[in-house]
C-alpha cells in the first residue's frame, strides 16, 4: 500500500480498525472492535474491501447496533471529524480510531441515564442532594443512581421524618408520596438487623384503602429493594433481607396462617383486614410495628370506614411498647388541619404541603348536536319496547375512537353493570371495525342492559373490565397488562381510582359526571402519573342535567376547589362493633376502654352517657321489650367495673 504524504509532514497512516484479542471466533474484524461470533448481535464481516469505512455518515454495517442511549461518545462507524479537527487539521488529525464508550478502558464514567419504573432521568456526577443526607450509603447510592433529584414532597417528608414526628404529606398524584414514605422505612430496615424474636419482625405496617393499590405498592417496592441490596453488595456492606407481605381479602388461608408465626418486615393490608388481625391470634405478629403508613388517607377520613380504621389504630397502639409513628399520604384535600387531627390527635403532626405544579387537560364532550332530542333523561330499564333515541351508541363510538388514538386508556364508570356492558360494547365495535362484519346477536345500548351484568359478545380485543366482582387472578392480569402498556383500555369503577401507578396510561375517560371533585381529580390523575406530566381527561355526560353537573365539576377540578372534608363525630354503630371486637379476646376495665376509644379523633368528644348506653345495649339491657330478641354480646360486671366477651356470642 502506497502511503500518501501530507504537505510538510510525515506520511498519513492507513486507517485500521481494532481487533479483539480476547474474543474467539472467526477472527473477522467488525467496526465495533469485536470479532465475529455465531451468538450475539455482532456477526462476522468478511475481510474484503467492504470492511473499510465508507465516507458516508450513515453506518455501512447494519448488523452493528448503534451506541447505547446513555453514551455521548462518537460512534466507531462515524467518519465525521470533530469541529476542532475540521478547523485545524494539522493539530488533530482524524485517524479513524474507534472511540471507546465511557466507563471502558479505564475512562471514568461522567454521567448515566437510568430507567427506573418507566421514568428516564439523567444523573450527573457530584454530591448527593441534601435531603439524602440522613440515609445510609446504600440507599443514597441507589436513589442518586435512579433519579436526578427528589421532588419537593419527598425532600420535605424526609426532613420531617428525620425529626421524629408524625408526618402528613399532602401532594397531588404522581409526586412521589409513596416512595417518600417507604424509602425512609426501607433504609431503617436495611441498616438495622431484624429482632431476635421472629414474631416481632414486622416493623412497618402499610394500610391501603384498595386491594389493587396494595398489590401495586408491593410490586413497586421490588425495584428499591433490589437496588438497595445490589448497592450494599457493591459497597461491601451486609446484604439486607427485607421481606414484604400482603394481607387482604385475596390472601390465601395458608399465607394468613403463616403471618401469625413468620410475619414479614413490611406488611401491606387494608382497614378491614387490619381489624380482623387485631381480633385474632395474628395480632401477636403486629407487636413489633414501629411505623404505620396510611395511604390515600383523604379517601377514608370523612367516612365511617375511616372512623373504624381510627379505632383499629388505637387498638394497635395498645399492643405496642410505645405508639407507632404515623405517616399519612393524601392528595390535595381541604382543610388540611382536619386530616392532621384524624391522623394523630394526641401528637404533633408535621404537615408537608409543597406547591402543586400538577397540570390537567380536561374537556367535556357531547357526542350529539342536541341533547334535547334524547328526551332530557336517561332511558329506563324495561321500557314498553318502543325504540327510543339514545346517546349511548354515539358515546360508545367516540370512546372507541379515543381508545384507538391513544396508547392506554382507563374508562371510569359509576357502576359495575355499566362497566361490564360498556367494556363489551367497545370490544364489539373494535371487532366490527377490524373485520368489517357485524355480530349476529342483538345488543342493546349500554344503559339498557339488564340482568346480572354479564354479557356475551365479541372476545376481548381492546378493553377489559376491572371492579370488585372480578376474580383476584383476572384483576392482577388486567393490572399487569395495563401497567406494561399491553392493554389498550380498561373499563373500571372506583377500584382503580386511588394511587394506582399506571405509567403507560395517557388518557382517562369518565362516563357520567364524576361523583365529586376530589374523585374526579383522582381518576384523571391516573393518566400522566409521572412527575411533571400532564393528566388528560375527557368527560361524557349522559343527559342535560348530567351536562350541567359535569361542567361544574370540571371547572372546579381546573381551579382545585375540592369539597371540604369533615371527620364523622361519634358514630355509635361503629363504636358498638369495635367494642365487641375489643372484648372478644381481653377483659377490659370500663375506664380504660373509654380512654382508648376517646383517643381516636372521631370519638374525642364522646359523652360518657353515650358510651354507657352502648355498653348497656351490648350487655342485653335494652330500653324496651322490642329489643328482647337481640342476643347480648358482652358481659359487663358493674361491681368489678370490667367488660369481657360473652362466650358463644
Amino acid at each position: 500500500m502506497t502511503r500518501r504524504r501530507r504537505r510538510g509532514g510525515r506520511p498519513r497512516r492507513p486507517r485500521r480498525w481494532p481487533r479483539s484479542r480476547s474474543a474467539r471466533g472467526c477472527g473477522a474484524r467488525t467496526p465495533c472492535g469485536r470479532t465475529g461470533r455465531a451468538a450475539g448481535p455482532h456477526r462476522a464481516v468478511p475481510r474484503t474491501a467492504s470492511a473499510v469505512p465508507s465516507p458516508r455518515r450513515t453506518p455501512p454495517w447494519p448488523h452493528c447496533p448503534p451506541p447505547p442511549a446513555w453514551s455521548s461518545h462518537r460512534p466507531a462507524w462515524s467518519s465525521r471529524r470533530p469541529a476542532a479537527a475540521r478547523a485545524a487539521p494539522h493539530r488533530r488529525p482524524f485517524t479513524g480510531r474507534a472511540v471507546p464508550p465511557p466507563g471502558r478502558r479505564g475512562r471514568k464514567r461522567r454521567s448515566a441515564r437510568l430507567s427506573v419504573a418507566g421514568c428516564r432521568m439523567e444523573r450527573m456526577a457530584g454530591d448527593p442532594h441534601p435531603a439524602l443526607g440522613g440515609f445510609s450509603p446504600a440507599t443514597r447510592g441507589w436513589f442518586t443512581g435512579a433519579f436526578s433529584a427528589p421532588t419537593a414532597a419527598q425532600a420535605g417528608a424526609w426532613r420531617a421524618i428525620g425529626e421524629g414526628s408524625d408526618v402528613l404529606v399532602v401532594a397531588p398524584t404522581g409526586s412521589g408520596k409513596t416512595l417518600a414514605a417507604f424509602l425512609a422505612a426501607l433504609d431503617q430496615l436495611a441498616s438495622t438487623p431484624p429482632p431476635a424474636d421472629p414474631k416481632k419482625r414486622c416493623r412497618v405496617l402499610y394500610v391501603s384503602p384498595l386491594k389493587a393499590l396494595a398489590v401495586d405498592v408491593e410490586r413497586n417496592l421490588r425495584s428499591p429493594l433490589t437496588g438497595i441490596r445490589q448497592e450494599s453488595v457493591r459497597l461491601g456492606l451486609p446484604e439486607p433481607e427485607v421481606k414484604v407481605g400482603i394481607r387482604s381479602g385475596d390472601t390465601p388461608a395458608a399465607e394468613r396462617r403463616a403471618l401469625a408465626t413468620r410475619p414479614p418486615d413490611i406488611l401491606i393490608t387494608t382497614p378491614e383486614s387490619l381489624f380482623l388481625m387485631l381480633t385474632s391470634a395474628t395480632r401477636d405478629a403486629l407487636t413489633g410495628v414501629e411505623t404505620v403508613i396510611l395511604d390515600e388517607v383523604h379517601a377514608v377520613a370523612g367516612t365511617k370506614r375511616g372512623t373504624h380504621l381510627a379505632l383499629s389504630l388505637e387498638r394497635l397502639d395498645e399492643l405496642l411498647p410505645k405508639p407507632a409513628r404515623r405517616i399519612g399520604l393524601s392528595a390535595t384535600v381541604r382543610p388540611v388541619d382536619e386530616i392532621a387531627r384524624y391522623l394523630s390527635p394526641r401528637r404533633k403532626v408535621e404537615i408537608v404541603q409543597p406547591e402543586s405544579g400538577k397540570e390537567f387537560d380536561l374537556s367535556v364532550v357531547v357526542p350529539v348536536e342536541d341533547l334535547g332530542e334524547l328526551g332530557g333523561s336517561p332511558a329506563a330499564d324495561g321500557g314498553d319496547g318502543a325504540e327510543r333515541p339514545s346517546i349511548w351508541p354515539h358515546v360508545e363510538e367516540r370512546i372507541t375512537d379515543l381508545v384507538q388514538a391513544h396508547r392506554s386508556t382507563i374508562v371510569f364508570a359509576n357502576s359495575r353493570r355499566l362497566a361490564e356492558r360498556l367494556c363489551n360494547r367497545l370490544n364489539e365495535i373494535a371487532y366490527e371495525r377490524a373485520t368489517g362484519e357485524s355480530l349476529d346477536e342483538h345488543h342493546s345500548p349500554a344503559e339498557l342492559m339488564g340482568g346480572s351484568g354479564a354479557a356475551h359478545g365479541a372476545p376481548a380485543v381492546i378493553a377489559r373490565a376491572h371492579h370488585g366482582s372480578v376474580s383476584k387472578e383476572q384483576r392482577a392480569l388486567v393490572e399487569e397488562d395495563l401497567k406494561a402498556g399491553r392493554l389498550p383500555a380498561v373499563v373500571a369503577t372506583s377500584s382503580l381510582e386511588l394511587g394506582i401507578d399506571m405509567g403507560a396510561v395517557d388518557l382517562v375517560v369518565q362516563v357520567e359526571s364524576p361523583p365529586s371533585v376530589a374523585s374526579g381529580l383522582q381518576r384523571v390523575g391516573r393518566a400522566g402519573h409521572q412527575v411533571g406530566a400532564v393528566s388528560t381527561g375527557v368527560v361524557f355526560p349522559k343527559y342535560r342535567g348530567d351536562l350541567v353537573q359535569a361542567a361544574v365539576v370540571t371547572e372546579r377540578m381546573r381551579s382545585g376547589a375540592i369539597e371540604s372534608l369533615r371527620v364523622p363525630a361519634n358514630p355509635l354503630d361503629v363504636l358498638a362493633q369495635q367494642l365487641v371486637a375489643m372484648t372478644a379476646l381481653d377483659t377490659w376495665q370500663v375506664d380504660d376502654l373509654l380512654a382508648t376509644v376517646r383517643r381516636a379523633a372521631p370519638f374525642a368528644s364522646l359523652p360518657e352517657s353515650a358510651f354507657t348506653a352502648v355498653l348497656d345495649m351490648l350487655a342485653g339491657r335494652y330500653p324496651s321489650d322490642a329489643f328482647a330478641e337481640l342476643r347480648p354480646r358482652v358481659v359487663w360486671d358493674r361491681v368489678a367495673g370490667t367488660v369481657t366477651g360473652r362466650p358463644g356470642a
